[in-house]
């Protein structure tokens, strides 16, 4: 089968456009060459992460792999077959294991047999989901569609410091539809500010601020053991009936309690006020999920050049329709059939999933 070529540093640029290949040339079986990757960062080129996340893809799949060194910006992968089991990796910084689980999680629902995953590393980490989100937010959604996958945090990991272990086990079975164009009516929210080896009153402060900025958001929060710092988050979750979303922030040194507030409150508040079924970290989430599906929809703010790139090497590996279009103040993602006009990508070629025997 022909490989496939991609541009790393089409669209947004990052890291993304490397996992998701990965995630979708072990399904399909299709290889592929990544070039210019990560071109658009600042260090380009493979990271501890993605070369873990690499690694990870080549064990449970038997991949043949050229160029997986660290700060190479070219990358050949040719799947095997999706081998279940138990797995262990470990990232070797604060790097995030929740981008190396979404890697590897939907290929084993292709697998021919159960699996379990631990990866160690960061687990809240500034340039990634934390595993509240997965864990809340996506899991949810992911039962809906059928699929058999749970995540444990065993230990949090924070930058830069890392240290942090998440586990997932997951049961083969390829993932339904859905549809999450509405999301239903309010049932709850709740605030947590969590610190490990950083003194109490930032939390306290962050809270604060937070009830200032959202006055319904009252929290709690959270003092972890020092060993699992330092580090200081921010969460915020929103329960409604379709959907449950998770809204996060991250200390810094140099950077005040109120001002991480900030930045999460205008995250809530620019959700709240939109009538968008997802948030937009949660809508590239759901992409992929859907696409393997065949067919889904949902509606969300206006889309990130992260989901578009997303939906474009999403089209390179499968030849399932993909439709975006402005609709009722926000924005619909169609996905399989008839769809409204609007931006449309699709594959031209190419096989679908696989079940490997």
């Amino acid at each position: 089968m022909e490989t496939i070529t991609l541009d790393g540093a089409q669209g947004e640029g990052g890291g993304q456009i490397l996992r998701s290949a990965l995630t979708l040339s072990m399904i399909s079986g299709r290889a592929f060459r990544l070039e210019r990757i990560r071109a658009r960062r600042a260090r380009p080129g493979l990271l501890r992460q993605h070369l873990t996340a690499v690694q990870a893809a080549a064990t449970i799949s038997g991949a043949h792999v050229e160029g997986a060194s660290p700060a190479s910006q070219s990358l050949f992968f040719a799947p095997g077959a999706l081998r279940g089991g138990d797995y262990h990796f470990a990232i070797g910084s604060a790097g995030s294991c929740t981008l190396v689980l979404q890697t590897v999680l939907p290929a084993l629902w292709y697998a021919d047999r159960p699996a379990t995953v631990t990866v160690s590393g960061g687990t809240h980490n500034p340039a990634a989901p934390p595993a509240d989100f997965l864990i809340r937010a996506w899991l949810p959604l992911l039962r809906r569609m059928r699929v058999q996958t749970e995540i444990e945090l065993l230990r949090h990991g924070f930058y830069p410091a890392g240290g942090g272990q998440v586990r997932a086990e997951v049961a083969p079975g390829k993932p339904l539809g859905l549809t999450l164009l509405e999301r239903g009516a309010w049932q709850g929210t709740r605030a947590t500010a969590i610190v490990a080896g950083v003194p109490h009153d930032v939390a306290r402060r962050e809270l604060a601020q937070l009830a200032r900025r959202i006055p319904q958001l009252q929290g709690e929060c959270r003092v972890l053991p020092h060993q699992e710092g330092p580090g200081n988050a921010l969460l915020v979750d929103l329960e409604h009936a379709a959907v449950h979303e998770v809204f996060a922030g991250f200390g810094a040194r140099g950077v005040s309690a109120e001002h991480v507030a900030d930045r999460v409150a205008r995250a809530v508040r620019g959700y709240l006020d939109s009538p968008a079924g997802v948030g937009e970290h949660l809508a590239d989430q759901l992409v992929l999920p859907l696409a393997l599906a065949g067919s889904g929809s949902f509606s969300t703010g206006k889309p990130s050049s992260h989901l578009l790139t997303n939906l474009a090497v999403i089209g390179a590996f499968l030849p399932v329709a993909m439709h975006v279009s402005e609709s009722g103040g926000c924005w619909r993602v169609d996905i399989g059939g008839a769809a409204p006009g609007g931006l449309a990508a699709a594959a031209d070629k190419g096989a679908g999933p696989r079940r490997d025997e």
